[in-house]
């Protein structure tokens, strides 16, 4: 089982948005070096939107071959078509992922049946590991808990990233899916609590600047330490807050930049970090002990 910190790796750019590939092998050894217990490869984070299918896979086999089976790497496959994301898990299998995360098809808007559909058919197509991403947030597409407890039942439908923020629906998927798949967070805010009522991890943005808290964080909840969660999860709080001041990954590669981790590089339509948040992510970098 793959449980813990699994952070949501940003993709390092140069200015004129070309992948910078000595950034990204710093930042993976950043990881394996404080705590991370695994790596999703071009999620959401990672600018899957932007990188052609070439770059999507030269990214994902440039980490899967960084960490050499030190600790898991999910490749975030998922699309909007299902033939384009059974093409992606597929190479992903190939390259040697140990899970996919595939998100919930954004825009076109399928119905709970055409999710059941659509998520069976990949895994029946590939058996790589499958875990299924909700963020209704920027799908416009809601997963429902129904829908996910008859995915359930497929063999290699393993887990769920919840990112809907909501801590009482997401113990109650717990509840109901119960030793037939684990529910991660996909919501850094409200992740201790999620994790608390039973999940077994955290897909994190914060875990970019902050590895080793996050790894703290995520085993205390795990294990049921609430003192220890508590104090952990406040000082995480600003960066959970201020990192997502606009449009995610625009604050957290401003602040890896910042920290000196990686280059200013992002690619249009998203734009670096408006000036008037600069002093507060920084701010929040440093109450969390990051600079």
């Amino acid at each position: 089982m793959i449980t813990g910190s699994l952070v949501a790796l940003v993709t390092p750019m140069h200015t004129d948005g070309s992948i910078h590939w000595e950034d990204l092998d710093k930042l993976v050894d950043f990881h394996l070096d404080n705590g991370t217990d695994g790596i999703v490869a071009v999620g959401t984070t990672g600018e899957s939107a932007t990188l052609d299918p070439d770059e999507h896979m030269r990214v994902i086999g440039h980490i899967i071959k960084r960490v050499d089976g030190r600790i898991p790497v999910i490749a975030g496959t998922g699309g909007n078509s299902t033939r384009e994301a059974i093409e992606l898990t597929q190479e992903a299998h190939k390259l040697g992922a140990d899970a996919c995360l595939l998100v919930v098809p954004y825009y076109n808007k399928p119905t709970q049946e055409g999710l059941y559909r659509h998520f069976r058919t990949i895994a029946e197509a590939v058996p790589v590991n499958q875990i299924l991403y909700n963020v209704p947030g920027r799908t416009a597409c809601d997963m429902l808990n129904e829908t996910v407890e008859r995915l359930a039942d497929i063999p290699n439908i393993i887990g769920i990233k919840d990112a809907t923020g909501n801590i009482p629906r997401g113990a109650e998927l717990v509840e109901a899916v119960k030793g037939r798949l684990v529910v991660y967070s996909g919501d850094d805010a409200t992740a201790a609590g999620l994790m608390l009522a039973g999940g077994k991890g955290n897909v994190s943005v914060t875990a970019n600047v902050a590895p080793g808290a996050m790894a703290a964080l995520c085993k205390a909840a795990i294990e049921g330490d609430q003192e220890q969660t508590d104090r952990l999860n406040e000082l995480l709080m600003p960066l959970n807050r201020k990192l997502f001041l606009e449009a995610n990954p625009i604050p957290v590669k401003w602040a890896l930049h910042r920290m000196g981790m990686i280059g200013e590089g992002i690619r249009l339509p998203l734009t670096p970090l408006s000036d008037k948040f600069h002093d507060e992510v920084e701010e929040a970098l440093r109450a969390s002990g990051v600079l």
